[in-house]
């Protein structure tokens, strides 16, 4: 549910910060005092348009906040989505913002991080549906209209059996498909299976050799200047020239001065051994480079045969991967492909006798599955029935639209029809309304907007209550068009969806404001010369004024009325 509002530099309302109940909440004011304002403000926090319009005049920038608690029957979906973004914070609630801009760029956060507004629209279809002056109508999707019915007629463990049924015949024909695409490719794709292993077979390769092969044409192209260097380096470590004596003698000379040095001078025993060492240390290096110059060969032969086997290496990586590694696993699953293709026959008759028992096995469910829906689509239809002659709309007639779309190459069923099916089953479902008595039903999303179809979609929703896993319903001037007697009627109906959901409605009407478990008075003041929305919480006395307001002023005959009317509607919930 909704918990916490903040609003600040919106449209005319300068700050504002409200706390809500669970239950039905009514809203009530003038025409035009920003009662609607509020309505925009959620609007944009779940995902809807926003403009720089929007800011309040003279301020820079909008900023929008709610807190929602995590709703129990959507809370699987809400928190995979806040892990899959990265966004969530704890288990129980969520900070919605929305920031915008007179210039630049609008923001949008979800628990302090930014989001795009897909992310936020995302995350608001399951926490807030408006109806009535928005888009934002549910039930107005036609896709939504199957899960809905599922959800009335109780179908969930019909529903996982059929689609782990289907699952399975999917990947039978997944496999199946696979088979016989290669199956018409057979004799192309075991010769280019057989020549690709052949020729990776026949490289004999070793893992890592590419690098060791690099290094060795590295040494044998630079034979001649690593020759030269060597033994320029041995030269004058061991041999020395005649103007030069070799570094080894002139280090065993210094050796026997600083040996000399230390029998003398005690002091001088560590240093005496460290020119020990670096004496041996020179020794060691000659012999290693000597060494060294012994292993150079210049071999035109060998220099040969290491750049085509590096020209071999480079081939095969081009055609099979990025290193040694990956070519030999190249040639392991062409193995496996080619063994798939010499068996495919065998393998593709057997899936053939599986397909069929599964698709009978399927068949059976989805009958089973689409003979439940009907039933409970003529429960629905009834029940949407009886609401709407509750509201005044008597005569209107509400239909659920089931049928079947033949499909070559779809499911067979018993009665020898082959229709479309997925992984809901075989049904496409809508819904289809005729509001006045005479008139055809027509598909729901066709109908006008306004009364009437606020006035629907409340009987749609008290009927749906259970099936609806939306937790916040916002209901825009659904008395649009009706009258006192009708307007007790509808806060009584979303009184008791209240008792589901978390409900906020806007409303002119006493009658239907009397409902509300708690009650909003919105009002416009001019302070320095700018219009400004306020929003009070009433309390009892605050309620009773504003009523009898609404029924035409503050007289004592409008003040006793509206206490009739606040005690009615508290008299008739406790009956409900």
């Amino acid at each position: 549910m909704l918990l916490e509002l903040r609003i600040e530099n919106f449209a005319i309302i300068q700050q504002l910060e409200l706390k809500f109940q669970a239950g039905l909440t009514t809203f009530t004011g003038e025409t035009g005092a920003g009662k609607s304002i509020l309505l925009d403000a959620i609007e944009a926090l779940v995902g809807g348009k926003v403009d720089a319009t929007m800011v309040r005049a003279e301020a820079e920038r909008a900023n929008l906040e709610a807190i929602f608690s995590i709703p129990k029957n959507n809370r699987g979906a809400v928190l995979e989505l806040l892990e899959r973004e990265g966004l969530k914070e704890d288990d129980k609630t969520i900070l919605l913002a929305r920031e915008i801009r007179r210039e630049g760029r609008h923001l949008a956060r979800v628990n302090g991080r930014n989001v795009s507004s897909s992310i936020l629209k995302e995350l608001g279809n399951y926490l807030v549906d408006i109806h009535g002056q928005s888009e934002h109508l549910s039930l107005l999707n036609v896709k939504q209209h199957l899960h809905l019915l599922d959800r009335y007629a109780n179908t969930e463990n019909e529903l996982i059996a059929y689609r782990k049924v289907y699952h399975q015949l999917k990947n039978i024909q997944r496999e199946l498909n696979e088979l016989r695409q290669s199956e018409k490719d057979a004799a192309r794709m075991s010769d280019l299976l057989n020549y690709q292993i052949q020729e990776i077979e026949a490289a004999q390769l070793k893992p890592g050799e590419g690098e060791e092969l690099r290094q060795e044409l590295s040494r044998l192209a630079n034979a001649e200047k690593l020759a030269s260097l060597a033994k320029q380096a041995y030269l004058c470590l061991d041999e020395g020239t005649p103007d030069s004596p070799a570094i080894t003698d002139l280090l065993g000379e210094v050796v026997q001065a600083v040996n000399a040095l230390a029998a003398i001078d005690q002091s001088m025993r560590e240093l005496a051994a460290q020119v020990e060492s670096l004496a041996a240390l020179s020794g060691d290096i000659s012999r290693e480079l000597h060494e060294y110059l012994d292993g150079i060969e210049y071999s035109p032969r060998r220099l040969e045969q290491v750049e085509e086997r590096l020209a071999l290496l480079n081939n095969l990586k081009r055609k099979y991967g990025e290193n040694e590694e990956a070519i030999l696993e190249f040639a392991e699953k062409a193995r496996g492909q080619l063994e798939t293709i010499t068996h495919a026959e065998e393998r593709i008759a057997e899936l053939e006798e599986l397909e069929k028992g599964v698709m009978g096995e399927l068949s059976v469910q989805a009958i089973s599955l689409s003979q439940l829906r009907k039933q409970a689509a003529q429960a629905l239809s009834q029940a949407v029935e009886n609401e709407l002659n509750d509201l005044r709309m008597a005569g209107a007639r509400f239909a659920v639209d089931m049928r079947m779309t033949p499909e070559p190459g779809g499911l067979p069923l018993s009665d020898g029809q082959v229709v479309k099916y997925d992984e809901s089953g075989i049904d496409q479902v809508e819904f289809l309304i005729a509001p006045n008595p005479g008139e055809g039903l027509k598909p729901l999303v066709k109908i006008a907007s306004g009364g009437e179809t606020s006035r629907l979609m409340l009987a749609l929703k008290n009927v749906l209550a259970r099936a609806d896993t939306i937790p916040v319903l916002i209901f825009d001037e659904i008395d649009q068009g009706i009258g006192g007697r009708v307007g007790a009627t509808v806060g009584e109906k979303l009184w008791q969806l209240g008792r589901e959901h978390q409900v906020f409605c806007v409303t002119h009407l006493p009658q239907l404001a009397a409902y509300g478990n708690q009650h909003y008075r919105v009002y416009k003041k001019v302070d320095s010369g700018r219009t400004l929305t306020y929003v009070d919480n009433l309390d009892q006395k605050g309620r009773i004024q504003e009523l009898a307001g609404m029924l035409g002023g503050e007289s004592e005959v409008n003040l006793n009325a509206a206490r009739e009317t606040l005690e009615s509607a508290q008299t008739r919930k406790k009956e409900l």
